[in-house]
């Protein structure tokens, strides 16, 4: 008898197989079945779940010329056991499954197994198919059921789907090669054999976190990375950037999506170049690593190199989040694409309208139910598979309002969904972050169901201070309540500022250097005609429209830059900040560049040269917010007597918030490390100097100016102010007491 291994679902089982199988040579398949639960059951439930008994596993039944047997119904997808491969696949009304065998790369299949009727509990399918390689296969299903499209129902057992479990999907391993969308996507099996080691996870407070949203491809795709070439857009590039992102001292990097999507899904042609679904919002599949983003190919290893770069950047000290999608899918509406859950189970997954069409809350042609149980399910057991399996810190929610929705497309005040991700165990440490609107018109920002567990994207921050800095009038207090923390939003009562994720820039929309260069969009090149991205964008140009040789505007545009990047890291909430903004890169005023896989979405390194002062400022401001807990966190009071946190006027302690006020000071007040510790953000919008004064320190102590942006360099050395100083026209000073 020989014991051998294997992983399950990320449990490990020990199973005990044998060729002789005479002591079950006459018991029958019900009874077998039965001891296979029996065995089996409840594993989804238990790590390190040891089989000691002997349990001998033989074949059943004969179908297509394989041996088979009923498999293990708790586990959905495919999964590798001793001697072979165990397919589940459920589906509330359809009549038959098949189990169709593909060799690799082939587009007809070269088995077709029906699963018997006696192989189906409930509405699960599940089979063991013996003396498979999951080396040499790959597969998927075919489904028939009825057919009556009013009422959502479209089984067509002609065509060939993909499991939504699958771990890995086919012919996607080279980016834009898979160019024909006649073939139907395969799955294959991917065996788990990567080694953590001791790795342990960062898990790292909300205070702590300063979150780095980047795309795989456009983060180093570009040849001035200065990576090898074969690990330029992958995973391993971001690797190579490890001490890059160590030394500008980001605490989480935030991926967008890289869940397998098809790139070349709505491929076209405008002026000459090719443009693709290039940001990934079009889940094909939900468990499945997009193996583009892959320096090689992982041939039933997929997400191997996913791996190796969460555990790099979790050894040293830097979370690794998820942008998922779990909104729609890339099947769209009812001229869309039909390869998964539509002929699984269309009026289950999607929300459909009375008469069977689609719900659109996506803007991308069909909504996701998420709050079916079935769906529910699903949403769950991935994030699960994630976080077990990836390590995965956190999860950004693309469009997450959505989730919160009924299957009539009316919100709900308790979505089941959202509260069981709240308190789901596996997801206990985790972070559950929210775009808190959709397409549909829900806006959530504020009023996410939270149960003090979500936090939320705070677009809000984003527009409050973008109309602010640029000197609009009637925002100083809208401004100040977004910098203490929207306490308007996140009252201490129901949520902290912990959680509002504050940013000004991030995929969708300018960059923050196109942010004062550009008044207006410009993305002909996206061939719309330059209809697509948002026309509010709170944008200045500075006086000139795009690039220029002006010095006077070039200074001053940069100047813009710094103080957005300083009011951000002295705002209380969680920063987030855009790949490339700390060293001036431009998308050429594309503020929705989806498309765009080319030098309008890729980070051009040379910026971190020719901006390196730029890079080095938003590096000390990085780190100046994690020197000064008041500015982070609740910390004990100073010995000053003064508030945590105030607001001023040009003369201490006073509050002008009328409509033509131009200038707002915040003060931090605590104690770190035993020490006083004192901030003070002085923020002009004005567009000429103005003369303030600091509050009255303590004999002994006095005011150190370290920012000045109105300076070339804004980071000063440290000198003694009087109290009473010069704020430079559009300009941040930031002061500390000792």
């Amino acid at each position: 008898m020989q014991v051998q291994k294997s992983f399950v679902c990320g449990f490990r089982m020990y199973i005990e197989i044998t060729q002789n199988n005479s002591q079950h040579i006459n018991k029958p398949a019900e009874c077998l079945a039965e001891e296979d639960h029996k065995t089996f059951g409840n594993r989804g439930n238990m790590s390190n779940f040891d089989i000691t008994q002997n349990y001998h596993m033989v074949p059943l039944d004969k179908i297509s010329g394989y041996d088979v047997r009923p498999g293990f119904y708790e586990i959905n997808g495919a999964t590798a056991i001793p001697g072979g491969v165990s397919f589940t696949i459920h589906s509330n009304q359809a009549t038959t499954c098949d189990l169709l065998l593909y060799r690799r790369m082939e587009d007809k299949p070269y088995a077709t197994l029906r699963f018997p009727d006696h192989y189906r509990i409930g509405n699960v399918f599940s089979m063991i198919v013996f003396n498979l390689n999951i080396d040499e296969f790959e597969y998927a299903y075919r489904l028939d059921g009825p057919y009556d499209p009013a009422h959502g129902k479209i089984f067509d057992k002609k065509k060939t789907l993909l499991d939504p479990y699958a771990r890995a999907v086919t012919q996607q391993s080279v980016w834009g090669a898979n160019t024909d969308r006649s073939k139907p996507y395969h799955a294959r099996v991917v065996k788990d054999d990567f080694d953590w080691g001791n790795c342990k996870q960062p898990i790292l407070p909300m205070d702590d976190l300063v979150i780095y949203e980047l795309h795989v491809r456009g983060f180093t795709k570009h040849e001035s990375s200065g990576i090898e070439l074969n690990h330029r857009g992958t995973f391993a590039g971001i690797m190579d950037k490890l001490p890059y992102l160590l030394d500008l001292g980001v605490t989480a990097v935030e991926l967008m999506p890289i869940f397998e999507f098809d790139e070349n899904m709505g491929q076209r042609e405008v002026d000459g170049k090719k443009l693709l679904d290039y940001w990934g919002y079009n889940t094909i599949s939900f468990f499945a690593p997009n193996t583009s983003y892959c320096s090689s190919v992982e041939y039933n290893r997929e997400g191997n190199e996913l791996k190796q770069m969460i555990k790099l950047l979790n050894e040293n000290g830097i979370e690794v989040f998820l942008d998922v999608v779990f909104n729609h899918t890339a099947e769209g509406n009812e001229n869309g694409p039909f390869f998964s859950f539509k002929g699984i189970d269309n009026n289950i997954y999607y929300m459909l309208t009375p008469d069977g069409y689609y719900y659109n809350f996506s803007g991308c042609g069909n909504t996701l139910n998420c709050n079916h149980p079935i769906v529910q399910q699903m949403i769950i057991e991935c994030l699960r598979y994630w976080v077990i399996e990836y390590r995965v810190d956190g999860f950004r929610f693309d469009l997450a309002s959505i989730l919160g929705r009924n299957e009539d497309g009316s919100p709900m005040s308790k979505p089941p969904l959202l509260e069981s991700l709240a308190f789901d165990p596996i997801l206990g440490n985790v972070k559950l972050i929210a775009e808190a609107w959709d397409a549909g018109g829900l806006y959530q920002v504020g009023s996410f169901p939270a149960w003090n567990r979500w936090v939320e994207w705070n677009g809000k921050y984003r527009d409050d201070i973008r109309r602010f800095l640029k000197g609009d009038n009637d925002t100083i207090h809208s401004a100040s309540t977004r910098i203490q923390g929207s306490t308007d939003l996140y009252d201490e009562s129901r949520r902290s500022f912990y959680a509002s994720i504050n940013f000004l820039t991030c995929h969708d929309g300018f960059t923050l250097h196109d942010l004062y260069t550009y008044n207006d969009k410009h993305n002909e090149a996206n061939g719309w005609n330059n209809t697509d991205g948002s026309n509010d964008n709170q944008s200045w140009n500075c006086g000139v429209e795009g690039e220029t040789d002006d010095p006077d505007i070039n200074r001053l545009r940069r100047r813009m830059v710094k103080n957005a990047w300083s009011v951000l890291m002295c705002s209380r909430g969680v920063p987030m900040v855009l790949a490339g903004d700390e060293f001036g890169n431009t998308r050429f005023g594309n503020n929705n560049p989806y498309c765009q896989d080319n030098e309008i979405s890729w980070l051009n390194w040379d910026d971190l040269k020719k901006n390196h002062d730029l890079f080095e400022f938003c590096k000390f401001m990085i780190a100046f917010r994690r020197k000064h807990e008041p500015i982070t966190k609740k910390t004990p009071d100073c010995d000053y007597g003064f508030p945590e946190v105030s607001e001023h006027d040009t003369t201490p302690w006073a509050h002008d918030f009328s409509g033509d006020s131009h200038y707002l000071g915040i003060m931090y007040a605590g104690r770190t490390r035993g020490k006083n510790d004192i901030i003070y953000l002085a923020v002009n919008t004005y567009w000429e100097d103005l003369q303030l004064s600091l509050p009255e320190l303590p004999n002994g102590s006095a005011w150190s100016l370290v920012v000045d942006t109105f300076q070339e360099k804004s980071v000063v050395k440290p000198r003694i102010s009087s109290g009473h100083e010069t704020i430079g026209a559009r300009s941040v000073m930031i002061f500390t007491a000792k």
